[in-house]
């Protein structure tokens, strides 16, 4: 190519908002963007997958397609992304709190999360919150705890499955209080609150989103929320850790991951466009209503998000003696 022709060239990319993936390549997106989410349609990463899918459409002219493969806490669509080509059509929208415990889980886990990837940007911060059925009496975690301890064991509490994050969250409650809980793992987090309403378990975690409709109702209490500082959105619930148990943090941060050697170019013109679909008050309102906040990152500090998410679990699964089903 000549050089007045690839000044051209990358005149006109700059004008379309693409850039080239590499010299000589195609500008990049020229075809729809294939979006993995490892969790069925309606749950928090499909949600935040449609939300920056449309408008990552509206400004790259291509159509961003949100692709559910549920299955095996979302090492499924991970592995396929894994093993995909890395030419920035094949994205996953991943959970930490799902993907770092995977090593720790699984001897023979088909994918390395640090070496498989390439990290393109985190996308929101979530929380889980600690409820109680009302007929528990307890209203805080400091109630919670004594009343475990006056029966220990008695108490049952539900989780979206063994291993899951919930179960986690739930274990290293354990570890940081000194109680024991029976687990009595669900098929998913919907299940989980239903049976929190109902009664069949006493306690538990879940999502802030998929729980607030029964704590409004008064139906569930809600004792404290499990990120390192309460949600904007719902400033009244406390952190567990202010509520006297300094050092528990479970924090679900969502972001967008790529095979490995994805072009360098394609990372950070994603990285940078997501950033702004991120800033949009539109969708920072969107989220916040879910519970979450919008939190873009460098794709080095997505990195170590994931690595001290893979250390954290390691010591909670081998301590409790997790086993995967």
């Amino acid at each position: 190519m000549k050089p007045l022709t690839l000044i051209a060239t990358a005149m006109s990319c700059a004008v379309l908002g693409f850039i080239p993936a590499r010299l000589g390549a195609e500008p990049y997106p020229v075809r729809p963007i294939r979006v993995l989410d490892g969790f069925p349609a309606g749950g928090g990463t499909d949600y935040l997958a449609r939300v920056i899918g449309r408008k990552l459409t509206e400004h790259f002219g291509q159509t961003i397609v949100v692709d559910n493969r549920p299955g095996a806490a979302s090492n499924l669509a991970a592995e396929i992304v894994a093993r995909a080509t890395p030419d920035g059509y094949t994205l996953f929208m991943a959970l930490t709190s799902a993907i770092a415990p995977s090593p720790s889980l699984y001897p023979r886990l088909a994918y390395d999360p640090l070496k498989d990837f390439s990290y393109v940007t985190l996308v929101a911060s979530g929380t889980y919150v600690l409820l109680t059925h009302p007929s528990t009496g307890a209203k805080t975690v400091n109630d919670l705890v004594v009343l475990a301890k006056t029966k220990p064991g008695a108490l049952r509490y539900g989780s979206s499955g063994v291993a899951g994050p919930l179960h986690l969250a739930a274990e290293l409650l354990k570890a940081r209080t000194g109680i024991d809980f029976l687990h009595v793992p669900y098929k998913g987090a919907a299940p989980v609150v239903a049976a929190l309403t109902a009664g069949e378990v006493q306690t538990g975690f879940a999502s802030l989103a998929a729980a607030l409709p029964m704590i409004k109702a008064n139906r569930l209490n809600a004792l404290a929320v499990t990120g390192a500082r309460r949600a904007k959105a719902f400033p009244d619930f406390p952190t567990i850790a202010e509520s006297g148990f300094p050092g528990f943090e479970v924090t679900p941060w969502y972001g967008i991951v790529a095979p490995a050697q994805i072009p360098a170019a394609v990372v950070k013109l994603l990285n940078s466009e997501i950033g702004k679909v991120l800033s949009l008050p539109d969708v920072q309102a969107s989220l916040a209503a879910q519970g979450m906040e919008a939190a873009g990152s460098t794709p080095e500090r997505f990195r170590t998000v994931m690595a001290e998410e893979i250390s954290l679990w390691a010591r909670v699964i081998k301590n409790a003696g997790i086993k995967p089903e």
